[in-house]
C-alpha cells in the first residue's frame, strides 16, 4: 500500500531527527507494552517491533508488564530515565484512569509524552441475532422507557465500555444497569441468552461472532467505520455524539527531549506504513492511523481524550478503587 502524502512527509522526518540527535539510538530500546502476552496490545507491540529493528538499527525489546488497566506498565516508563529508551506502548484506558482510579501513583498528561499513536481500536454495540433492537435509536428509546431495567455487559469497570453505556444512560437521560464481565468472551453466553439486553465489547473479540451470525452489531465508536466492518455506523452515525475511541499509542517520560521523540514519532510512522503491519492491523479489528500525528498532535489528542472521558466518568459518578 503506498504512503499517504502526510505519512511520506513524517517519514522523511527521519533523517532531520537523527541528525538532530546525534548517536540515538546505539542500544537496544525497551518497549514495555502495558497487556498480557497474546493480547492485542502485546501483538501491536510485536507487530512493529519487527521493523523498528530496522528502522532504528537497533532491537526493540518488548516487555510485558500487564495490570492495573495498563498502570503497571506506565508506572514503570514514568519512572524510567527519559532518555528514549524506554517506551511504553497501552491502550485507551490511559485516558480514563486520571478521572476514575482514586490512587493513581502518577499523573499521565503530567509525566508522560505521547510519541506516537498507532491505531484505534473501536468497541462494538452488540445484541444477539434475534433481538428486536435494530438500530442504536432502538436502544436509545429502551432506555428512555425502561431505564436500570436495561442490562449491559462490558469487560470491566472504569474501560472505554463501561463508560460509553454510561454516556448512553446520560443522553437517554435513564442510566441502564452495567454488568461488568472480567473479558469479553464471558459476556457471550449471557448475551445469546437473553440474560443481557446488548453489550459494548472490543472488536477483536467479538468479530469471529459477528461473522458467524451469532451476534448483531448495532454500532461501534470513534470518528471513522472499521475497514473490517464497513457496514457498521459510527456512534455519531447513529445518533450519538460521542467520538472517543480505544486506541494503542506509544509513550516516553514527559522529559525526554524532543528530537529523540521526533525520531521515534518517524520511525513509528514508517512501521506502521509497511503492508503487512497495516493488514495485520486490520485484520485484528483496529484502525491504522492514516494520515499520521505527529509527536505534537498525538500528545494534544491524547489530553483531549483525557478530557472527554472524565466528563463522562464525573457526570455518572464512576470510581474505581
Amino acid at each position: 500500500m503506498a504512503l499517504s502524502r502526510r505519512a511520506l512527509a513524517a517519514a522523511l522526518v527521519l533523517p532531520f531527527a537523527a541528525r538532530a540527535q546525534p548517536g540515538f539510538p546505539d542500544r537496544p530500546v525497551r518497549l514495555v507494552a502495558a497487556a498480557s502476552a497474546g493480547s492485542g496490545g502485546d501483538i501491536v507491540a510485536r507487530l512493529v517491533a519487527d521493523p523498528m529493528r530496522e528502522i532504528l538499527g537497533q532491537p526493540m525489546i518488548v516487555e510485558n508488564r500487564p495490570g492495573a488497566s495498563g498502570n503497571t506498565g506506565a508506572e514503570v516508563v514514568v519512572r524510567a530515565p527519559a532518555d528514549g529508551y524506554t517506551l511504553l506502548l497501552t491502550a485507551g484506558a490511559l485516558a480514563i484512569s486520571p478521572s476514575v482510579l482514586k490512587h493513581l501513583s502518577f499523573d499521565p498528561v503530567r509525566d508522560l509524552t505521547g510519541v506516537a499513536l498507532l491505531a484505534t481500536v473501536p468497541v462494538i454495540v452488540v445484541v444477539r441475532p434475534d433481538s428486536p433492537l435494530r438500530s442504536l435509536a432502538d436502544l436509545m428509546a429502551l432506555a428512555r422507557a425502561k431505564g436500570q431495567g436495561v442490562s449491559y455487559a462490558s469487560f470491566g469497570i472504569g474501560t472505554p465500555p463501561h463508560l460509553i453505556g454510561e454516556r448512553m444512560g446520560l443522553e437517554a437521560g435513564n442510566r441502564m444497569t452495567h454488568v461488568p464481565y472480567r473479558i469479553s468472551a464471558q459476556a457471550f453466553p449471557d448475551i445469546i441468552s437473553g440474560a443481557l439486553d446488548f453489550a459494548i465489547l472490543d472488536a477483536v473479540a467479538m468479530s469471529p461472532h459477528l461473522t458467524a451470525g451469532r451476534l448483531r452489531a448495532l454500532a461501534l465508536n470513534g470518528t471513522q467505520r472499521s475497514p473490517a466492518f464497513p457496514d457498521i455506523p459510527t456512534l455519531r452515525e447513529a445518533g450519538l455524539p460521542f467520538d472517543a475511541v480505544g486506541w494503542h499509542g506509544v509513550f516516553a517520560p514527559a522529559a525526554t527531549p524532543a528530537p529523540i521523540v521526533a525520531r521515534l514519532n518517524a520511525a513509528f510512522v514508517q512501521a506502521v506504513a509497511q503492508p503487512r503491519v497495516r493488514d495485520a492491523i486490520v485484520a485484528g479489528a483496529s484502525i491504522p492511523i492514516d494520515p499520521p500525528l505527529s509527536a505534537e498532535q498525538w500528545t494534544a489528542r491524547f489530553r483531549q481524550q483525557v478530557v472527554a472521558w472524565g466528563e463522562v466518568a464525573r457526570a455518572a459518578k464512576v470510581e474505581v478503587e
